[in-house]
C-alpha cells in the first residue's frame, strides 16, 4: 500500500520536498488510512503535516466521539490536530443549501483556512482528502445518471488545484486490509447507512453490480472515466485553438462566426459555447446540455433571434455572428441567502400565513434534503388530486417571460418542487389536519427585492 500510494503521488506530482500538507481526517476508514500513510511519508518528503477534523454539529454524541478519536490518533502520531466546530444545519438554512452541500462547503473552508495559516499562501501547501476507487466510481455513476458533460463523467482528478487525492489508486477493501494489518481503528458514520442520500444508494449498488454482472465492473467504470478525462482535455484544447483564431471579444460580450460553429463537429461546437459562457460568467456549473443545444440552434435561425441563459446571459444571432452577452439589470431579485427556515409543532386552528413570501409546509412529508435553486429538467409540482405538472409547463401557463424563468428560485426536494417562489406551493407538502410539525420558509424582504430590481410586483399567487 505504501509503495503504491507513493508511486501514485509521484506520478501526479502531488507533493514536493518540504510540502505542507493539511489532511482532512473525519475518523472514517479512508481518512484514517490516508492520515497514517502521510505520517509515514513525512521523512521521505520532509512534510509538515497537520490534521483537520470538522465537527458538523449534526450527530450528537457520535460526532463528539469522532472528534476525540481523531485528536487521540494525531497525538499518537505526533501530528498537530485542529478540530473545527461548525453548525452545518444553521449554515444550510441561512444559505438555502442542502445539508450535504453545506457540509462540503464548510469542510473545504476549514481546510483552506488552515492551509493559509500553515503555508502563508505558499504554492507548496496541499490539502489531502481521502477519496478512493469506489468514491470515484460512485461519482462517475452519479454524474451519468443525472446527466453530465464529459468532464463530469471523468470523475475526480487526482490533483485539483491545491487538493490532492492520494488514495484514488486503491480500493475500499485494500484500505480495510491495510487498517487491519496495522492494527488501526476507525469510526463508523451512521449516516453512511441511510438510504436518504443518492450517493449511499449508488454505494450499495456497486457490490451487487460486481457480483451479479461483472466482477471487473469497478475497474471498467474507472477506465471509462480516465478515457472521458482524456477526451475532455482534447476537446478543451481544440476549442481553445479555434477560439484563439476565430473568437471575438467586445464590451460585455463575445462571439464566433456562425460558419465556424457549423463547420465543427457538434461536440466541439458545444465546447466553444461553454468557453464563451465561462469567459463572461466565470462558471458553467448551472449550464446544462439543453442550454448549449439551444444556443447552437441559433446558428440555423434568422438574425435577431435570441435565447436567455443562466447567469443573466443571453445568446443571439446577429447577421453572420453568434454572440453571448450579459443582460443589463439581470441580477436575480431574490437570492438563496435570503431564505430563513424554522420548525415548530403544528397546533390546530393556527392561522396559515397568507404572505406571498412566507410559506408553511408539512415537515414530516419531507424525506430528503432541500435545496434552493433555479429550475432543472424534470422538476414538477403536485396538483390537487395528486396529479403532476412540470415547472416548465407551469411557467408557460402563467405566461412568465422566458428571460425570467431561469432566475425564479425553487425550493425543491430532488425534482419535487415544494415552492415556486412568488407563485405557488405543491399540494403534496401543504399543511393538513394530520400535520404534526411545520417547516416555515420565509424570504427576507421578498416584496422589497422584487420592487427594487424590477420596479413591479411579483407574479400572482396560484394557490
Amino acid at each position: 500500500m505504501l509503495r503504491r500510494v507513493t508511486a501514485f503521488i509521484k506520478e501526479y506530482g502531488m507533493l514536493e520536498t518540504g510540502s505542507c500538507v493539511v489532511a482532512a481526517v473525519s475518523g472514517g476508514a479512508d481518512s484514517v488510512c490516508l492520515f497514517h500513510l502521510l505520517s509515514r511519508l513525512r521523512r521521505e518528503f520532509q512534510l509538515e503535516l497537520v490534521a483537520v477534523h470538522v465537527h458538523h454539529g449534526l450527530r450528537g454524541a457520535e460526532a463528539d466521539r469522532d472528534a476525540e478519536f481523531v485528536k487521540r490518533m494525531a497525538a499518537g502520531l505526533e501530528v498537530p490536530c485542529v478540530v473545527v466546530y461548525e453548525n452545518v444545519a444553521v449554515f444550510a438554512a441561512e444559505q438555502g443549501l442542502s445539508v450535504e452541500e453545506a457540509g462540503r462547503i464548510l469542510r473545504y473552508r476549514a481546510l483552506r483556512n488552515q492551509a493559509e495559516l500553515l503555508g502563508g499562501g505558499s504554492r507548496n501547501v496541499r490539502i489531502a482528502v481521502a477519496h478512493q476507487k469506489e468514491d470515484q466510481a460512485e461519482t462517475i455513476l452519479h454524474n451519468l445518471f443525472r446527466g453530465s458533460s464529459l468532464k463530469g463523467l471523468s470523475g475526480m482528478s487526482p490533483v485539483s488545484g491545491d487538493i490532492i487525492r492520494p488514495l484514488l489508486c486503491v480500493s475500499r477493501q485494500e484500505i480495510l486490509e491495510y487498517l487491519e494489518k496495522n492494527g488501526l481503528e476507525f469510526c463508523a458514520d451512521s449516516t453512511n447507512d441511510s438510504g436518504q442520500y443518492t450517493r449511499n444508494r449508488i454505494r450499495r449498488m456497486l457490490p451487487q453490480i460486481c457480483r451479479d454482472i461483472n466482477e471487473g465492473a469497478l475497474e471498467h467504470i474507472l477506465e471509462a472515466g480516465e478515457k472521458m478525462a482524456q477526451a475532455d482535455a482534447f476537446f478543451e484544447r481544440q476549442a481553445a485553438e479555434i477560439w484563439e483564431r476565430q473568437g471575438r471579444q467586445e464590451e460585455g460580450r463575445c462571439g464566433v462566426p456562425v460558419s465556424v460553429l457549423s463547420g465543427q463537429p457538434g461536440i466541439l461546437s458545444g465546447y466553444l459555447i461553454m468557453k464563451m459562457i465561462k469567459y463572461l460568467s466565470g462558471s458553467v456549473k448551472d449550464i446544462a446540455s439543453v442550454h448549449v443545444e439551444q444556443v447552437l440552434s441559433l446558428a440555423e435561425k434568422p438574425t435577431g433571434r435570441q435565447i436567455d441563459l443562466p447567469y443573466g446571459l443571453r445568446a443571439l444571432r446577429e447577421y453572420q455572428m453568434l454572440w453571448i452577452e450579459k443582460e443589463a439589470g439581470s441580477a436575480p431579485a431574490i437570492e438563496a441567502g435570503d431564505f430563513e427556515f424554522s420548525r415548530f409543532p403544528w397546533k390546530k386552528n393556527q392561522e396559515i400565513p397568507q404572505n406571498r413570501y412566507t410559506k408553511w409546509f408539512d415537515y414530516d412529508k419531507i424525506k430528503g434534503t432541500l435545496s434552493v435553486r433555479t429550475r432543472q429538467t424534470g422538476d414538477y409540482i403536485t396538483l390537487k388530486g395528486g396529479g403532476r405538472k412540470t415547472v416548465k409547463a407551469f411557467m408557460i401557463d402563467e405566461k412568465i417571460p422566458r428571460r425570467e424563468r431561469d432566475r425564479i428560485l425553487l425550493l425543491a426536494e430532488e425534482n419535487h418542487v415544494l415552492w415556486i417562489v412568488g407563485y405557488r406551493i405543491s399540494e403534496y407538502y401543504k399543511v393538513t389536519a394530520h400535520t404534526k410539525e411545520i417547516l416555515q420558509v420565509q424570504v427576507d424582504g421578498g416584496e422589497e427585492h422584487v420592487r427594487e430590481h424590477s420596479g413591479t410586483s411579483a407574479g400572482r399567487e396560484s394557490e
